[in-house]
């Protein structure tokens, strides 16, 4: 490792020369307060910027040990100190002039979910935050000098008020880590106490528009339904009361614009936990939490639908179902049962993204079109059973059909934003309005397993690139690009992850396809099944952090800790 003052010397060095010279860069210097890392140089001013970190010892930092005591706390911690981070680089960002993106300095932008990012990493012995840096030119030629501020100048001023302690509202460190532990300890009760979300009275559920996931003003707060409340024992804020969801069947219901899908949104994101000021710190939602829906065209698999669909009129097994262009009563199928397969313990479904033949069948239909020549087994006759047999819970909002309530543990009305429980008076009703029950078949839970394989078409061999010749014993490569939360461009196709909900950050979906170019590269061998692959990725992810999918030893600043069901959603929409 190199001093700071070498790093001085190389630049004034190569100042006024070819763009390429800041190549020479490469490396670890050593400051007096942090280790700076170059460890991508950009190939001209007007390219990606340059990849930088910068690593700070724990010790040196000096967080109190109840930041640092477990993962938990250190992702809170890692958190607050990225937030801090980056309002202290806006304050720098494009200072040093120059062509093209001369001067940024850029850092992950976060949202109101705290999320494990390798744009700052905890751990007991260093601090780690990554991030980007236009290096600076006048045209293609070097201007050291304006570099030479941000990384002597800029910078140092930065990381001090950023990542010691000693520099740091004490106040809000201690609140983010409390903050952690006492939605953690919701959702431990949601198990002891029978339930898979949680609401809080005075939660602020409306957000502030359709582009903006802040808070909205003036809005109606949350206040818990008597039948439903419960009380929440937490170790730092102390008794919180609010609604709670059995487990079950539950249905929301109200008029149009009275808040049904606003509760809903929040319940699907409540399985993230969000900062202090969002309204939403404690809805908690159990983490397995699947949304669901219709996807008309949705790649599908080797998947056993048979549950659902049965008997289709031209003989295509159902119970290993396969389809470059799913309706969308076979793409809600599928997603249930790889939901199934992800270990999803609730699921979440509006009436109005669902496909209506898939959700149910009234009376009137059941007399036009003959049970016998009906493929589709409604998931109105199937909730139950998930429930029972599966230990499946379902939240559905439903606003047109009334044949769900007959099905319903739970039946919250919305009322101006304000939940009503009505669960009594809806079964008084079904006594008087009985539908006509279908018997479906004997329920059987899924086996498909699919089993991927390598995409021969869109990997690019690894090449010695002295004398042309392939590389023996090297995977192939795949040429990876993010496209926003939409999805990802992998070899010479696009998966396409448009209708995951839950999927809230674009460093989500880059992990997400670094995931399946490494389980492609590495661990698809033709035998191994989805399963098996996102075990064994989980094992990495837990033994190493991100830092695996590392491309010739870079972590870079832009990845973001997808779920186990994101991951799964992911893999079965890849086409191999």
């Amino acid at each position: 490792m190199q001093s700071d003052s070498n790093l001085r010397e190389t630049l004034r060095s190569i100042d006024h020369k070819s763009y390429p010279a800041y190549k020479s860069l490469r490396g670890s210097y050593r400051f007096a307060d942090y280790v700076l890392s170059i460890d991508h140089v950009q190939g001209d001013p007007f390219a990606a910027p340059s990849h930088v970190r910068v690593t700070v010892d724990a010790k040196a930092a000096a967080f109190p040990e109840y930041a640092m005591k477990n993962t938990r706390t250190r992702t809170a911690l890692a958190d607050e100190l990225l937030r801090t981070f980056a309002a202290q680089i806006n304050h720098f960002t494009f200072k040093a002039k120059g062509s093209g993106k001369s001067g940024l300095i850029s850092v992950t932008h976060c949202g109101q979910e705290i999320l494990t990012r390798t744009a700052c990493e905890v751990n007991e012995k260093e601090i780690t935050a990554r991030f980007a840096v236009g290096f600076p030119a006048n045209g293609r030629t070097i201007n050291a000098r304006e570099l030479e501020k941000i990384l002597f100048t800029y910078l140092p001023e930065c990381v001090k008020h950023s990542f010691y302690y000693k520099n740091l509202d004490a106040r809000r460190i201690r609140d983010a880590v409390e903050l952690a532990e006492d939605q953690q300890a919701v959702r431990d009760q949601l198990k002891e106490q029978g339930l898979v979300a949680f609401v809080a009275d005075d939660a602020v559920l409306p957000r502030e528009s359709g582009i903006s996931s802040r808070p909205m003003k003036q809005s109606v707060a949350f206040t818990s339904p008597e039948s439903l409340r419960v009380t929440m024992q937490l170790p730092h804020r102390g008794a919180v009361t609010g609604m709670g969801i059995p487990k079950g069947i539950t249905l929301i219901v109200g008029g149009g614009y009275h808040g049904k899908s606003t509760l809903l949104t929040a319940l699907e994101l409540g399985v993230y936990n969000h900062i202090a000021g969002d309204g939403r710190e404690f809805v908690i939602t159990d983490e397995t939490a699947l949304k669901l829906r219709s996807e008309d065209g949705r790649f599908i698999k080797d998947v056993d639908i048979s549950m659902f669909i049965n008997d289709l009129p031209n003989g295509k097994d159902t119970h290993h179902f396969s389809t470059e262009d799913a309706s969308g009563s076979t793409s809600q199928a599928a997603g249930i049962v790889e939901g199934m397969e992800a270990g999803s313990r609730l699921f979440l479904l509006d009436e109005d993204t669902s496909a209506t033949n898939f959700m149910v069948r009234d009376a009137f239909m059941q007399k036009v079109v003959s049970p016998d020549k009906e493929p589709i087994t409604p998931f109105l006759s199937r909730a139950r059973e998930l429930y029972e047999q599966a230990g499946i819970s379902t939240i559905l909002v439903a606003g047109s059909s009334g044949a769900f309530f007959h099905i319903a543990d739970t039946v919250i009305q919305m009322d101006r934003y304000k939940p009503v429980d009505i669960t009594k008076k809806a079964k008084a009703l079904c006594k008087e309005f009985p539908i006509s029950e279908e018997k479906p078949l004997p329920f059987a839970l899924p086996h498909s397993h699919r089993i991927m394989e390598k995409d021969k078409n869109g990997a690019t061999k690894r090449r010695d690139y002295r004398s042309g010749a392939v590389r023996k014993n090297e995977p192939e490569r795949l040429k990876l690009k993010t496209m926003g939360t939409d999805g990802f461009a992998i070899g010479k196709q696009t998966v396409d992850l448009r209708y995951l909900e839950q999927l809230i950050d674009s460093e989500q979906t880059a992990c997400l396809g670094m995931l399946l170019k490494y389980a492609v590269e590495h661990l698809v061998d033709g035998k191994r099944t989805i399963a098996e692959v996102v075990v064994q990725l989980q094992k990495e992810l837990e033994t190493s952090g991100m830092r695996f999918l590392a491309e010739n030893g870079i972590v870079s600043g832009g990845y973001a800790m997808p779920r186990v069901q994101e991951m799964y959603s992911c893999f079965n929409r890849y086409r191999v």
